[in-house]
């Protein structure tokens, strides 16, 4: 959520509307004008309190003097005061309410270095690494490959939940185990404090992270319960820090976990979707960071730095890409997509995302530290995923396939999946 401050910036806005290329303008009016309503009520209700703080002294006043009639004069009109400083508070929660469904509605305000776009065809590629040759004879796709070898069962994951929920077996639950122990011992090492959060989270924890209101209809909610099945583990681990004032002294807090993630991908249909392309569950590991403003995009550097050096050790083909504004994620200022290289389907596959919030997230979640001044001020947040699993699946059975159909696994991985092929 932007701040106010933000909201009335009018290079702020020109930024935003220029960046993601939308018109933003409309609602920003609304805003200011709830917020001109909000300090003129405020007044009104800060001179009424005032008034009858004045009279309540009056009152008492004149009946040590004994002058009852005057008092009750008084007193009558103070109970004016009090009632037309109820209906104030009320006119002014109305506003308030109104304004903040209105700031939820804005995203964040793009970084200078993003490029203005509408999608990702205006996404800037700025890292490549290793080769994407042509498609060769014989290559098999990842979902023919995990046939074969019997390590992903699709069919049976549609009769046990449906499409979108593949069942892992033996060697594909294996293969899926040691890269989620993997990635958190790699993040762990490099001083990231590991969490197992919960997988549901309440609408609190939806709306601090930007995930609520669910503009895109991603999110599976139980109504029963009004609990909300978790897209990442960015939000319960971010959420783990709301309401707090922390400790600058401990910047940056580094944290990681793994969770299972669920995204209904409504309106995902075609080729590009086909076997682990995109699921409704998925594994991912996840890092999170809230740091001081003035070092935070150092710290963006850097996790974009340590995602690298993860796909290194996969020994894939990978680039990264900075998206444009019209395809950076509602809640970001500036995000890096990292995509592997299918060497079957011979196209990119998104795997992290390592975005910066700056102020958005902290401001809905109230998370601040103290300046040198003692001054309350808003962290940033930041986060990325490293990495989600089933393109990384897809993109190791399709890479490191021989010509026989076996599959050479990283030696990286091979102490965490106990296996050096599959055959």
């Amino acid at each position: 959520m932007l701040t106010l401050k933000q909201v009335w910036d009018e290079e702020a806005i020109q930024q935003l509307n220029d960046k993601r290329k939308k018109d933003f303008s409309e609602i920003v009016s609304q805003i200011r004008s709830n917020d001109e309503s909000r300090k003129k009520t405020q007044q009104e209700l800060d001179n009424c309190l005032q008034q009858a703080n004045i009279i309540s002294k009056q009152v008492g006043e004149l009946f040590k003097k004994k002058e009852i009639e005057a008092a009750n004069e008084l007193k009558a009109k103070s109970s004016e005061l009090k009632e037309q400083s109820k209906g104030l508070q009320e006119q002014l929660r109305a506003i308030e309410d109104s304004m903040q469904q209105l700031l939820y509605k804005i995203p964040n305000v793009p970084h200078t270095s993003v490029a203005a776009g509408v999608d990702e065809s205006d996404n800037e590629v700025v890292f490549e690494s290793g080769d994407t040759p042509a498609k060769e004879e014989g290559l098999l796709p990842h979902w023919e490959l995990a046939k074969k070898h019997n390590l992903i069962d699709f069919e049976l994951g549609v009769k046990i939940a449906g499409a979108g929920f593949p069942l892992y077996i033996d060697k594909g639950a294996r293969l899926q185990r040691g890269l989620i122990n993997f990635f958190l011992d790699y993040n762990t090492e490099a001083g990231y404090k590991e969490y197992l959060p919960p997988f549901f989270v309440n609408e609190a924890s939806g709306i601090g992270t930007g995930n609520l209101p669910d503009k895109e209809g991603q999110m599976y909610h139980m109504q029963l319960d009004d609990l909300y099945a978790i897209p990442t583990a960015e939000v319960p681990v971010t959420n783990i820090f709301r309401d707090d004032i922390v400790d600058a002294a401990t910047f940056p807090i580094k944290c990681t976990a793994y969770t299972p993630c669920f995204r209904r991908e409504a309106g995902s249909y075609g080729a590009h979707v086909r076997g682990l392309n995109r699921l409704h569950q998925f594994e991912k590991v996840e890092i999170v960071q809230i740091t001081h403003p003035d070092a935070s995009y150092d710290t963006h550097g850097e996790m974009v730095e340590h995602v690298k050096g993860l796909m290194e050790k996969l020994e894939l083909p990978y680039r990264i890409l900075r998206l444009c504004g019209g395809d950076t994620t509602f809640a970001s200022a500036l995000t890096y997509d990292f995509e592997v290289w299918s060497r079957a389907q011979q196209r990119w596959l998104e795997v992290s995302s390592v975005s910066n919030f700056e102020t958005f997230q902290a401001n809905r979640l109230k998370l601040r530290y103290k300046d040198e001044n003692g001054k309350t001020q808003l962290c940033h947040t930041l986060n990325g995923s490293a990495l989600a699993l089933p393109r990384i699946v897809a993109a190791l059975l399709e890479n490191h396939q021989n010509p026989d159909g076996s599959i050479d696994i990283p030696k990286a991985i091979v102490p965490h999946v106990g296996f050096d092929k599959i055959s």
